[in-house]
């Protein structure tokens, strides 16, 4: 145990900071961080001033090294299975985040650290970052996301070459592919993913839930199936103060003051 939290939590006005804080581990995905990432992002779910999350971390080396292998060595075949779901659940956490999520990667971001970031609706990353997933190279698969998230990001043959190769991709190739979102200089990936989710938190709230619900639900579908799931999200938000309050404020030439 550590008496630091393994995730920690930043307000910025209506953005949130959650930081990865296992640095001398570089961040490598433990039981107890998979349960202090899941406790983290319920408390941020359920908080309606939050319009925007960045996820960061406290290695000045590392965004995250992906699972904890020193843990799972030590772990029986039925301890293995036993760990899966808490481990699937810090994972799906992320994902599940019902606000735009931003990753803020530098170093290396690798196996269940590249999850974490493909889990984000953006990738911010440095010149310093090293993106991949190697899992099968130590004999298991992407399982916090990968073999579904990067296909959705980067097209299923990509996807597949890097997932199979186990290979490390560096920064400006991993903007070239589409690996990530924005490429900035080296130790300025926070800074930069900080000032996007500003951005993004300048929004309507309600507008931006909507709109995360419908991007996400509609993935996959046929183009008449992700149509209604526009539909209905437009339907849960079109009556709202936040809507009456944003043509308002457009009418009147200012900023909008959300409800």
């Amino acid at each position: 145990m550590t008496d630091e939290p393994l995730v920690l939590t930043r307000r910025h006005g209506n953005v949130a900071e959650l930081v990865l804080n296992r640095p001398r581990a570089l961040n490598a995905v433990s039981t107890e961080m998979s349960a202090a990432l899941v406790e983290a992002t319920a408390s941020l779910a359920a908080d309606h001033a939050v319009r925007a999350v960045v996820l960061t971390s406290a290695s000045p080396k590392a965004f995250c090294v992906g699972a904890d292998l020193k843990e799972r060595n030590g772990m029986t075949d039925a301890e293995l299975a036993r760990h899966r779901p808490a481990s699937r659940a810090g994972y799906a956490s992320v994902l599940a985040l019902p606000v735009p999520a931003v990753a803020a990667v530098h170093g290396y971001a690798l196996g269940g650290g590249f999850e974490l970031a493909l889990s984000c609706d953006l990738i911010v990353a440095d010149a310093t970052a090293v993106v991949g997933l190697p899992e099968v190279s130590v004999g298991v698969i992407p399982g916090g996301g990968g073999t579904q998230l990067l296909p959705r990001r980067v097209g299923a043959a990509r996807a597949a070459e890097l997932i199979y190769t186990a290979r490390r991709v560096e920064a400006d190739e991993a903007r070239e592919l589409g690996l990530v979102d924005h490429l900035v200089p080296a130790g300025e990936a926070r800074s930069a993913a900080l000032e996007l989710a500003e951005r993004i938190a300048a929004n309507s709230p309600v507008g931006l839930r909507a709109a995360k619900r419908a991007l996400r639900l509609g993935q996959g579908l046929t183009l008449d199936a992700g149509l209604e799931v526009e539909d209905a999200a437009w339907h849960a938000i079109a009556f709202s103060p936040d809507r009456a309050e944003g043509v308002a404020a457009f009418n009147e030439k200012r900023r909008p003051r959300w409800p």
